[in-house]
C-alpha cells in the first residue's frame, strides 16, 4: 500500500509580494527550498494564516538569501503582501517506509524570511 504524508513544511513565512499577471506558482528563496527540501516545479500546498485561504501551486525558485515569497498567477488573489503562511510538499511512500520517514520542517524568521 502506497500512502501521501508530509515531505516538507516551510512554517510561517511572510508573503513580499503577488504578482496576479504572472502564469502561475509560488517563489520561494532558493535558501528556504534547499532547506525544505523542496524543488522547483514541485507540487505545494499554501496555507494563509491571515484569511484561511488554502490553494495548492508549483514552486520557482527565487533568489538566494532574498527571502523572497511571491504568489503568482490567479492565486494571488488569495495573499497579501504582509499574510503569513505555511508551504506544505507531500509525497507517496510505501505503508512501512512511512512508518519511519521524517518530514523536513524549517522555522524561518517570520520577519526575514531567513534561516535562524
Amino acid at each position: 500500500m502506497v500512502i501521501e504524508i508530509l515531505k516538507s513544511k516551510i512554517h510561517r513565512v511572510t508573503i513580499t509580494d503577488s504578482n496576479l499577471n504572472y502564469i502561475g506558482s509560488i517563489t520561494i528563496d532558493k535558501d528556504l527550498m534547499d532547506a525544505a527540501n523542496i524543488i522547483e516545479y514541485e507540487k505545494v500546498g499554501v496555507l494563509n494564516n491571515n484569511n484561511g485561504e488554502r490553494f495548492e501551486t508549483y514552486v520557482i525558485a527565487g533568489e538566494r538569501g532574498s527571502g523572497a515569497i511571491c504568489v503568482n498567477g490567479a492565486a494571488a488573489r488569495r495573499v497579501q503582501q504582509g499574510d503569513v503562511v505555511i508551504i506544505l510538499s507531500y509525497a507517496k511512500i510505501d505503508f512501512e517506509e512511512a512508518k519511519i520517514f521524517k518530514p523536513t520542517i524549517i522555522f524561518p524568521d517570520t520577519t526575514t524570511n531567513k534561516l535562524q
